[in-house]
């Protein structure tokens, strides 16, 4: 690690800790070593607020901005730019510009625009009277939308944020007077079941493109404005309030000791979604206190992840950056006689808190020692002069409370393993109990949104906070989600792993969130089906074959359409010349305009499917058999087969057809997916791969022992992925694959190259494809460059498919 770099990076006001890992990250750190210097500060501090937007600026700044990063950085430094917002109106304007107007550029990213209080309220004044009515009828429970709403008058674009909020605030109380008896919100009648109401919303082919916001009704619409929860000491919310400015504040704390799955999508949307709908802030926070679980990818993954989905964390903090303040509160907590230094093992913790017969509590030996002891072996635990399991600190709380989250929960413990971020410099850990509240506290979060798991814990989350006279946040919980035939536990997909029942943590046939994304399923279908099913108190626990029922409505509306036959047979049309060619124009979505158009070539060689073909004809088959006729789609005219060419084992190698362009032939009643043979036009694409995924497990609950009794494993389902290999796709495919190319910013989410293959269903390009040296030649077409093209499959069809069995 460089020292110089580090020295550099707290030039700029990072802490120690943070400029080390922005040394380490090898994107990150040169483009921010890059914009120092190009803002003169490598030989002197810069002001902690100039620092954090050239930090924002280096950690944000796209491709295409990189070569004007010197003009952006000089621009910060002289106080051009300063906020956040106006850095991304920055980033996003000088994107992909060869040269930059500076009078437009002032223009657009808001340069020397103040906004006063004064041109504040006389806006919202203004904007007030184009929803009154509104206002008037739904009164308090309008505040959502009505502030909203006012954040996006243009003139307020560069206001502050803090500033509009207490302006749509007096307006309310203005034209409404204080909140009364209308203002109460009355409690509705229970509903049915979440996942029946969207059972039916996918029955009834309601559009998934349109959603309800969950932020401004129900549960979370109710929830309380910032300073609006009572503190032990008054002066701990006026603290709080100077710091915040009385925004929102949320965040998302993951354990980085595995990958996220299909129930952190909720908890992502909530949290990030709830602090947007307020125009607040979300964290990513990593709770990395458990040193011996975690490691390097998970965080990775699980940053990249949320970035997926859509959102960005205002700052990723993590829990370890307050080890120090956390030991000493710790040391404070003993000083007040509410922790104490306990050498019982967990089987005599469990005996004393009842036992497996739920007997009486009692209180352990150690729960009365002498303070001044506590301290001396609590500095002891913290030497290292005890051994993993000798001795750890608990809570002194309550143990007549009926709640288990008072009976002296543990709150540090030895464990003499090295820290990613803190090295050996730590050998005891806090514990979630002790640490989750006080790092909540520490970050000013206005709202700790949590599942119901933790709902007992609310208790003690507030008895600590109080306990140790700290700012207290509001916990607030909602119902997890599943989703059936699969399993979430990190244990037993590892075990899935090791065992090879699965590629790896994002086979396609998990529902870990790296997995869905490369089975190809759309982030902006994930979020809309979160939104879709609302938050309430209640676990929702959702068939997998509704929510893939709600993906494959989503691709309906966003997916070209491609022709593609996986197990393919040659037709010859025999009564067409050989060097014959038609050019068809075909749209990208049939009915759908907006979605284009491309061209493919039909030749007197064509391809189509097995499946499509049977030898001995009867009256419920539809498709090409021997003497039948059969359309092929976009093709003016249908043909007929009349030949059936086997080789020596007896299996179908060849058909000839006869191409029915005779004026007034019937039309035929069938239409089938075809590919032409056209080297001259580079088609059929040949695939390497096209694979087929299936339940991953037989039983819907596979960790039920009534349904399974042999165990999860023994409920894996053998036939969970099929490898179809000769596939062939028309040639529409380096369309779409070129599109991605110019588009995608990563150039390595091969997911979201998506389509469907008519006829079969939704697929997508794998990551373990070779598109070549691609990246090297942005002019080059991706089929001049490919080597290896592997497909998943997202999700089938409703209607049978090619790939159905007859």
């Amino acid at each position: 690690m460089s020292d110089s770099l580090v020295l550099l990076f707290q030039n700029i006001g990072l802490t120690e800790q943070k400029a080390k890992e922005t040394v380490k990250n090898k994107n990150l750190a040169p483009t921010l070593e890059k914009a120092i210097h190009s803002a003169g500060f490598q030989d002197k501090a810069s002001e902690k607020s100039t620092g954090a937007l050239l930090y924002t600026l280096a950690s944000t700044i796209t491709p295409g901005a990189q070569p004007h990063l010197d003009y952006l950085a000089k621009a910060i430094r002289d106080s051009k730019l300063t906020s956040t917002d106006q850095v991304s109106a920055a980033i996003k304007f000088v994107n992909d510009k060869k040269e930059i107007d500076e009078a437009q550029f002032n223009k657009e990213c808001g340069v020397g625009v103040i906004v006063t209080k004064e041109d504040v309220t006389k806006a919202v004044d203004e904007y007030t009277e184009t929803v009154k009515d509104r206002l008037v009828k739904d009164r308090y429970k309008f505040f959502g939308l009505f502030f909203a709403g006012a954040k996006n008058v243009p003139s307020l674009r560069w206001a502050n944020g803090g500033d509009v909020k207490e302006a749509v605030d007096a307006k309310m109380l203005e034209v409404l007077g204080p909140k009364d008896e209308r203002d109460v919100v009355v409690k509705k009648k229970k509903e049915p079941k979440v996942e029946t109401k969207v059972a039916k919303k996918v029955e009834e082919s309601a559009s998934v493109l349109k959603v309800p916001d969950m932020f401004s009704e129900g549960e979370l619409a109710r929830l309380h404005v910032p300073g609006g929860n009572p503190q032990i000491k008054p002066e701990l919310m006026v603290e709080h309030l100077k710091a915040t400015g009385g925004k929102y504040v949320t965040r998302f704390p993951p354990e980085p000791n595995g990958f996220l799955h299909i129930g952190h999508a909720k908890a992502i949307n909530i949290n990030f979604g709830f602090a947007k709908a307020h125009n607040g802030i979300c964290n990513l926070r990593y709770d990395d206190t458990n040193p011996e679980a975690e490691e390097e990818r998970y965080f990775e993954s699980i940053l990249d992840i949320i970035k997926w989905l859509g959102f960005t964390p205002s700052e990723v903090t993590y829990s370890s950056t307050h080890f120090q303040r956390l030991y000493e509160l710790a040391i404070e907590l003993i000083k007040k006689d509410k922790a104490y230094v306990c050498h019982c093992t967990g089987e005599e913790i469990q005996k004393h808190r009842g036992g497996p017969e739920r007997g009486p509590r009692t209180a352990c030996v150690h729960r009365d020692r002498p303070i001044a002891e506590s301290l001396e072996l609590f500095e002891k635990m913290k030497n290292g002069e005890f051994q993993e399991g000798e001795a750890i600190l608990r809570m002194k709380m309550d143990l007549e409370n009926g709640n288990p989250q008072f009976w002296d929960l543990v709150a540090y413990r030895v464990l003499k393993s090295s820290h990613h971020r803190t090295g050996s410099e730590w050998v005891i850990y806090p514990t979630y109990d002790y640490t989750h509240c006080l790092v909540d506290s520490f970050e000013n979060i206005t709202h700790s949104l949590c599942t119901v798991e933790f709902m007992q814990s609310r208790a003690s989350y507030y008895w600590l906070c109080d306990a140790l006279e700290v700012y207290k946040p509001v916990q607030w919980e909602y119902g997890r989600l599943n989703v059936t035939n699969t399993i979430l536990s990190k244990r037993k997909i590892a075990e899935l792993v090791n065992k090879g029942h699965v590629l790896d943590w994002d086979d396609p046939r998990l529902y870990t969130l790296p997995a869905i994304r490369r089975r190809g399923v759309p982030p902006q279908a994930i979020n809309n089906f979160v939104h879709t099913l609302g938050v309430t108190k209640s676990d929702t626990v959702i068939e997998v074959a509704k929510l893939d029922a709600f993906i494959r409505d989503y691709l309906n509306e966003t997916a070209p359409r491609l022709m593609g036959v996986i197990n393919p047979i040659k037709v010859v049309i025999e009564n067409l010349p050989e060097n014959y060619e038609q050019i068809l124009t075909v749209p990208n979505k049939p009915r759908d305009p907006s979605m284009g158009e491309h061209t493919i070539p039909f030749t007197r060689e064509v391809w189509i499917d097995g499946t499509d073909f049977r030898e001995v004809d009867d009256k419920d088959f539809f498709r090409l058999a021997p003497g039948k006729t059969v359309g092929l789609l976009n093709v003016p005219c249908p043909i007929t087969c009349t030949k059936v060419t086997k080789d020596a084992s007896g299996k179908v190698v060849e058909l000839v057809a006869r191409y029915e362009d005779t004026p007034g032939f019937k039309r035929p009643k069938t239409y089938i997916q075809w590919v032409a043979e056209s080297p001259k036009h580079g088609s059929p694409v040949r695939l390497d791969e096209v694979r087929l995924f299936d339940r991953l497990f037989n039983h819907s609950n596979p960790q039920d022992k009534r349904e399974v009794p042999g165990g999860y494993l023994s409920d894996v389902n053998p036939d969970s992925l099929t490898i179809e290999k000769g596939a062939l796709v028309e040639v529409g495919l380096w369309d779409i694959m070129n599109r991605w190319a110019k588009s995608s910013e990563s150039k390595t989410d091969y997911e979201a190259m998506r389509f469907q293959l008519t006829r079969i269903g939704y697929f997508c390009v794998d990551k373990e494809s070779d598109l070549g040296d691609f990246k090297a030649r942005p002019e080059a077409s991706l089929k001049d460059t490919c080597k290896k093209i592997i497909i998943n499959r997202t999700v089938s069809l409703q209607v049978s498919s090619a790939l159905k069995k007859e």
